[in-house]
């Protein structure tokens, strides 16, 4: 199943999640939204029901633990509510821009891949580190917040690097402005 946004809402409350997650969320769908529509108008294909539904869902692991290891934890709740696989793993990927399996180790991780492959885990990712709070931000803030917590700086530039290449266009332009323009 790939939940709607009402579905993933009905979710979150069901898991506990407060309505700062909740409000967090939503934002992420926004800008999530902006960015699959962009790629659908050009012409590429991709599944926009589960970039809304994993965009929705990305931080529900939150209700559990406040750590890099919610978005495991996020996965295996919706793996248990039956939630399709390619949310799932939207929902387990998203954090940082991706753990490594040498970072997930040391994490104590399962020895899982946690790096967004997909355009649909790529999306989310992007568009959660567009995001503070429900408010979307400059990229560089989240780069500014990586550099200080000593994250892999270089994967997260190459998470938008990547999109700007594919989309032809600078994804955090089109975040800032269209879900600005909403807010």
């Amino acid at each position: 199943m790939i939940p709607s946004e009402e579905e993933a809402v009905e979710l979150h409350r069901r898991h506990g999640s407060s309505q700062v997650i909740v409000g967090h969320c939503k934002t992420v769908t926004k800008a999530a939204r902006v960015l699959a529509d962009e790629f659908e108008a050009r012409g590429t294909r991709l599944d926009s029901k589960a970039v809304v539904a994993g965009a929705m869902l990305h931080d529900i692991g939150r209700s559990k633990v406040q750590t890099a290891r919610h978005g495991l934890e996020g996965a295996e709740l919706l793996l248990k509510d039956g939630v399709d696989r390619k949310v799932v793993e939207i929902v387990r990927r998203h954090v940082g821009a991706g753990i490594s399996p040498a970072e997930a180790e040391r994490l104590g991780f399962p020895p899982l891949d946690y790096i967004p492959r997909t355009l649909e885990e790529r999306i989310v990712c992007f568009a959660d580190k567009m995001v503070d709070s429900d408010r979307v931000r400059p990229f560089a803030k989240e780069v500014e917040r990586f550099t200080a917590k000593s994250h892999d700086v270089g994967r997260l530039l190459d998470l938008k690097k990547r999109l700007e290449e594919e989309l032809g266009e600078d994804p955090e332009e089109l975040v800032l402005k269209k879900v600005k323009e909403s807010q």
